[in-house]
């Protein structure tokens, strides 16, 4: 099963690209980032018609996460991430498709920081580690598929200096990222590629 993220960045600006690529690399799931659309405006027809069903949950002017399936029906579960009944950023969905449980998350920039949207971010984090620790319990099949906007280590961005204060690579960023994989799941990209640069 070939299951892909992507941030979209505007998902009506960049269709055809969206398109091009689930035609040339048609991935079974889809994880989608950074919608910038409202419910009502998402595409669902023209990437059914491309042979992709979907669940989405929109945003007006930016945000927004959604998941396609090839040849089957996301089941969905949820929209939101539990632990903050006052977070109603659309930032994460959650479902089931052929068996296996699957998300798109978005999570939080974290900048300026340090600073409210930092704090933000963090508490985001140990949210998404409580709700992902039960999958890991419960034994459940899980992708945690999305942009967690964090490099977690060196290798994950080019050399600069220019982002020394950027949420991105701050500590704290990176210890949250490497506890959520410590809890039992697989970092893909280090896994496929444990020492090349990204």
């Amino acid at each position: 099963m070939k299951i892909a993220t992507f941030n979209i960045n505007n998902v009506n600006r960049r269709l055809p690209n969206l398109l091009r690529w689930l035609h040339q690399a048609k991935p079974d799931i889809v994880a989608l980032q950074e919608l910038k659309s409202n419910d009502d405006n998402f595409p669902f027809s023209a990437i059914g018609k491309a042979g992709y069903s979907a669940v989405w949950r929109g945003q007006k002017t930016w945000n927004g996460v959604a998941i396609l399936a090839r040849n089957a029906d996301p089941v969905l579960i949820r929209t939101e991430l539990p632990g903050d009944r006052d977070d109603h950023e659309a930032r994460y969905i959650e479902a089931a498709v052929s068996g296996i449980i699957v998300t798109s998350i978005y999570l939080p920039n974290g900048n300026p920081q340090p600073g409210p949207k930092f704090d933000y971010k963090l508490e985001w984090f140990r949210r998404l580690k409580s709700h992902a620790a039960k999958f890991i319990k419960q034994e459940v099949p899980a992708v945690l598929a999305g942009d967690y906007n964090v490099a977690p280590t060196g290798l994950d961005i080019y050399p600069t200096r220019s982002w020394d204060r950027d949420a991105l690579i701050q500590p704290k960023s990176r210890a949250a990222f490497t506890s959520l994989v410590a809890q039992g799941w697989c970092d893909a990209i280090r896994t496929l590629h444990p020492s090349m640069p990204m």
